[in-house]
């Protein structure tokens, strides 16, 4: 997994220009991967939990969110013929799933829960930034 000095190195050598901040372009990439990431270690634990049948729409919302986080970050990091539109796209939907996975997992006490929901409000955060600085 890249860390954010990764990401912000390889999307600042890119020799393709997309109009873009190129620090926000990685501070998305690196939030949607650790959303991701997140998505699925809390999917896991839930099936982990005692009363799994009651953590089924919290299972079902982290692993929407961690893939369409997952390809939000592949879209949003390349620059090469770079499309605002498709862009702008994905990074609606990858907003609405961590809204969405925000609310399921705030709903739940355990802490799984509460590190998941921090982490697709986080990644919310840069995606809703995107979408103002994409227009």
């Amino acid at each position: 997994m890249p860390t954010m000095q990764t990401v912000r190195t390889m999307i600042g050598t890119h020799p393709a220009e997309t109009g873009v901040d190129r620090a926000l372009l990685a501070r998305v990439v690196d939030l949607a991967v650790a959303c991701s990431t997140a998505c699925t270690v809390c999917a896991d634990a839930c099936l982990a939990e005692e009363q799994v049948a009651d953590m089924r729409r919290c299972i079902r919302t982290d692993l929407d969110c961690a893939d369409v986080c997952a390809a939000t970050a592949r879209v949003v990091a390349r620059q090469t013929e770079y499309s605002a539109d498709v862009t702008r796209a994905v990074v609606q939907a990858c907003a609405t799933a961590c809204r969405t996975c925000a609310e399921e997992c705030g709903s739940h006490t355990d802490e799984h829960c509460r590190v998941c929901a921090q982490a697709c409000r986080d990644c919310l955060e840069a995606c809703e930034e995107l979408l103002a600085a994409i227009g």
